[in-house]
């Protein structure tokens, strides 16, 4: 891999040479050792001169790519503190009911994974014994961010400290009685275990990245000092293929996060096949690390190569580990000596040489079962070496034997992945080889049993005394007993309850003035984290620049252009706005940090994202699922938001279909409203739901996703309705009538209710006017400001009937007396209203903007999707005319004389 910040040859052309008979003498001297003693030594002093140079802090281009042999040689690894024999022994047991518990599952159909825990287990087992800190201390501990398929090796052990029980792991996947285990790290399934969920690949690195850089942000901020928290990624060397878990890495490196690691579990096998079958992903992964700027801890040789190491005078040995491509180092582990003798040592006359020197035995302990992912000391060194570098995140990557003691029938098998299950003679030989003492009269029904020593064993009491020591269980997930926030004053919200007169307003300037007032508050101002991808300005949140300041580790080490301007540019090290650039995936984990940070830390954030509308649930659901799994809080805010309000972006700007998509998370409350006050009102609501007091009942771990818009129109005074609030929160109330509004239908005039949300509710009332005046049709006009929400009540109450309660849903009471049809009516497509419909008792259609977005102006874009009130007009006279309330002609009159 090349560095693309290197020096290239045409420069070095180019540069003056203060000695050029010094720099001859260097190069003949290079020629020389090349001549005498071949290129591969010349390779190597070369790069044994660069890694002195760095070491030295000279500038020069960093090495990508170091030898594939450990970074710590066995003479430089400490000793690991504690009794590894009790260690080895805890972990056996871990081992054997990690298989044992997914082998019992098997027989329900269930599935799990087995291979992935049994190659990883000591990286977990070290970092449980000695470095992770639980949360007794200060109450955050450390971050554990676990590899997914590596659950039943953690449910195993929190079986041996005591927190589960056989039941519990006779339930795994089983969750449906209600006492059963997730498959995967899953915080809403079992909230006092799992902390973060991981299993969606690629996720678990972008989250942790973010988590470490919210620590800081906190520290920075004086919220709470974290510094002595560590956040810990456990991955998969097949995961990295994922762009989210690569795509912060210069993120990570750039604001100096020593208080990150990633532990890369490389057991050179993804879940088909090999990860690099004809290349090697430990070396392609150092050199994307140390690119970006990381520090590498390479983990891949056990100390049984130590005595081969020792042999190779000639570095023949370390070349050819160097060349050998994964897909035949997992042959060699399932070959048997002849085959590596003749396959691996045969290529060069130095290899053979050595190989005449080792038994059939040693051969195969090396590649057969010595990895350094395998060897608490080579974790130990790894890990602690981790810790003590500053100044950047540190990765490890750890090389191991996918299905490490299940058994030749597992171990590097490109179908070790799916296999579920081992059979009794199997565990058998497991069992003789952990020596575990297991009788074979426990197998006797056939029945693989689990194995605990007792509560005053050697191990038990060891295995608590370590936690004990590190701060209590982990992983763990605690809910600290915080006081709810005290609720902002009245004032910021009722603000806007008068409207803006004559003054123009988007919802999405109503939505940040809104901002603006709340981060002055006293009590909770300093809890908002403002979260916005590079476009605060197409939001108007530039006035915050200065007032809040914008998050960076080192402050501002420059003169911004603008120094002069009132809304000038200002970063600050405890800044409070996240502005991260162009990445909605890397916002979006901000927000999740910052949404479970009453949890994680017993600090509750008030973190709101804004985004535009479009490039949020399409682009980011993935972790909008996240984030319900992982309990968040917040608000999200789908700025320049409907298919149509964007003049002349067009097709990738113009969101038709978020609310459709997020009507599929059943954390997202998803509100469109129209109107500035009703922003307030649900804004108000949501902090006194999450943040505040909750209902009995209501479920406080949820999150707000609320569209705004770019379009500025007159904000109305809020309607003096008696209960209101209430049903703007519910999501639909009567915003007037066509009495109300002033048009004096007749008394027997045919009459219609238009459903409105969000900007179309503008359209609705354009179309009120012209159904009252050129029709002579009475139209109601609501506002919906939840389709959603409407729904979700909706489905409650179906369900409290099987229950044998009678309870009528919110919308058919709303409704209840309404005259005529409902036509409903948004800037989505259709499927955002219809949500409601088989709720609805009246006659229902809906109007909306299916299909794909275009440039052009508003009216237009409106026209074309039919949903402008003259195209509103036109489906209104052609309900009535089915029911026989209008003439059919009126339709065909309306259409001519509005040109549709």
């Amino acid at each position: 891999m090349t560095d693309p910040h290197a020096i290239q040859p045409s420069e070095l052309d180019q540069l003056p040479d203060r000695d050029p008979e010094e720099t001859a003498e260097w190069q003949a001297s290079l020629d020389a050792v090349a001549e005498a003693a071949g290129p591969h030594r010349a390779a190597y002093l070369m790069r044994r001169t660069l890694e002195r140079a760095e070491g030295n802090g000279i500038a020069l281009p960093k090495l990508l790519e170091t030898d594939y042999v450990n970074t710590i040689p066995t003479s430089a690894e400490p000793a690991v503190p504690g009794d590894e024999a009790l260690e080895a022994r805890i972990t056996a047991w871990n081992r054997w009911n990690a298989a044992a518990m997914v082998t019992r599952g098997s027989k329900h159909g269930v599935g799990g994974h087995i291979a992935t825990f049994a190659s990883a287990a000591w990286l977990y087992e070290v970092g449980f014994n000695h470095f992770f800190h639980g949360k007794e201390g200060d109450g955050s501990g450390d971050q554990l961010y676990i590899q997914g398929h590596a659950s039943p090796g953690i449910y195993a052990r929190a079986f041996l400290d005591g927190r589960l029980d056989e039941t519990h792991l006779d339930n795994f996947r089983q969750e449906a009685g209600g006492s059963g285990l997730p498959s995967y790290p899953h915080p809403r399934r079992l909230p006092w275990l799992w902390e973060f969920p991981t299993v969606s690949m690629g996720l678990g690195p972008l989250s942790a990245i973010y988590q470490a850089r919210f620590n800081r942000y906190l520290t920075h901020r004086g919220i709470k000092d974290l510094s002595s928290s560590h956040v810990w990624a456990f991955l998969g060397d097949g995961e990295m293929d994922e762009p989210e878990a690569m795509a912060a890495i210069s993120l990570a490196a750039r604001e100096e996060l020593d208080n990150l690691t990633f532990v890369i579990n490389c057991n050179l096998q993804r879940l088909d096949g090999p990860v690099r079958a004809n290349f090697k992903i430990v070396q392609e992964l150092e050199g994307r690390f140390r690119g970006a700027g990381w520090n590498v801890v390479k983990s891949l040789w056990g100390t049984a190569w130590d005595e081969l190491f020792a042999l190779d005078t000639t570095g023949a040995l370390v070349r050819r580990l160097r060349e050998v491509p994964d897909a035949q180092l997992q042959t060699y582990q399932t070959r048997d000596a002849a085959y590596i003798r003749a396959d691996f040592f045969g290529k060069e006359p130095a290899l053979a040489q050595m190989a005449q020197l080792l038994s059939d035995d040693k051969i195969l302990e090396c590649f057969h079962l010595s990895r350094g992912g395998h060897e608490a000391r080579k974790v130990y060194a790894a890990y602690r070496a981790a810790l003590a570098h500053k100044g950047a995140p540190t990765v490890i990557l750890a090389q191991t034997v996918k299905g490490f003691t299940l058994g030749t029938g597992f171990a590097s098998k490109n179908a070790n992945h799916q296999m579920k299950k081992l059979t009794v003679d199997e565990f058998k030989t497991m069992r003789d080889l952990l020596e575990l003492p297991i009788p074979d009269s426990d197998f006797a029904d056939g029945t693989v049993p689990y194995g605990r020593p007792g509560a005053d064993s050697p191990e038990i009491r060891y295995l608590q005394e370590r936690r004990a020591a590190l701060g209590g269980p982990a992983p763990a997930r605690r809910v600290h007993p915080v006081a709810p926030l005290p609720a902002p004053a009245d004032k910021a919200f009722a603000a806007f309850d008068k409207g803006s007169g004559s003054q123009n307003v988007a919802t999405t300037m109503a939505f940040v003035r809104l901002v603006k007032d709340l981060v002055r508050d006293k009590e909770t101002g300093k809890r908002w984290v403002p979260i916005v991808p590079d476009e605060a300005r197409t939001f108007g949140m530039e006035s915050l620049f200065p007032s809040l300041g914008i998050y960076s580790p080192k402050g501002q080490t420059y003169e911004p252009v603008d120094r002069d301007q009132l809304m000038y540019y200002k970063e600050a090290e405890n800044g409070q706005i996240l502005n991260e650039g162009i990445t909605e995936a890397g916002s979006m984990a901000d927000f999740i940090a910052a949404a479970s940070s009453y949890s994680t830390h017993g600090e509750p954030m008030i973190p709101f994202y804004i985004f535009y509308s479009m490039f949020g649930w399409q682009r980011t659901a993935d972790q909008m699922w996240q984030l319900g799994d992982q309990l968040g809080r917040g608000f999200l805010i789908g700025a320049t938001a409907g298919r149509t309000t964007l003049t002349g972006e067009g097709l990738q700007h113009a969101d038709g279909h978020s609310p459709a998509i997020a009507a599929t998370n059943p954390a997202a409350l998803t509100y469109d409203p129209a109107f500035a006050y009703e922003i307030a009102v649900i804004v108000k609501d949501g902090l006194r739901r999450m943040y505040g007091q909750p209902a009995p009942g209501e479920d406080q771990d949820v999150f707000y996703y609320l569209t705004v818009y770019n379009e500025p129109l007159p904000q109305p005074a809020k309607p003096a309705l008696q209960g209101v609030d209430e049903a703007i929160v519910k999501g639909l109330y009567r915003f007037n009538t066509a009495e109300s509004a002033g048009l004096s239908p007749a008394a027997n005039a045919p009459r219609i209710q238009l459903l409105g949300s969000g900007t179309a509710i503008h359209w609705a009332l354009d179309a009120q006017r012209l159904l009252a005046e050129e029709w002579g049709v009475a139209a109601d006009v609501w506002s919906a400001t939840s389709w959603g929400e409407l729904r979700r009540d909706a489905m409650e109450a179906d369900a409290a009937l099987l229950r044998g309660e009678d309870r009528v849903p919110y919308v058919r009471q709303a409704l209840q007396g309404a005259e005529g049809p409902v036509l409903a009516v948004s800037d989505y497509m259709r499927q955002v209203p219809d949500q409601i419909a088989q709720w609805v008792e009246q006659d229902y259609t809906s109007l909306g903007t299916d299909g794909f977005g275009l440039s052009d102006t508003r009216d237009a874009a409106r026209r074309h999707f039919g949903v402008d009130a003259q195209s509103i007009v036109v489906a209104a006279l052609a309900q009535l005319a089915r029911r026989g309330e209008v003439q059919a002609t009126a339709v065909k009159e309306a259409r001519e004389r509005y040109g549709l």
